[in-house]
């Protein structure tokens, strides 16, 4: 492999790196904004609304692939 081959890998593994980091932060983000919201709702005696959005919680957990642990798809949904 050349220097510039090894060069384009090496910003192309960089770039990948960047994206997956920039969407594990949007998708803790969200799921920090959800937890706030379900304790707000209990806060206003709502635990209906706070099971319900508990349960989008899992939801969205359930269908975001992990490279940590491979994705089930023949896992049942919650």
């Amino acid at each position: 492999m050349t220097d510039r081959a090894a060069t384009q890998d090496a910003e192309a593994e960089i770039a990948r790196l960047v994206a997956e980091l920039e969407s594990a932060e949007a998708y803790e983000q969200r799921l920090r904004q959800l937890i706030v919201d379900v304790r707000d709702a209990l806060a206003r005696g709502n635990a209906a609304r706070a099971l319900s959005m508990l349960n989008d919680a899992l939801r969205i957990i359930d269908d975001q692939t992990d490279v940590v642990s491979p994705h089930d798809a023949e896992r049942p949904r919650g």
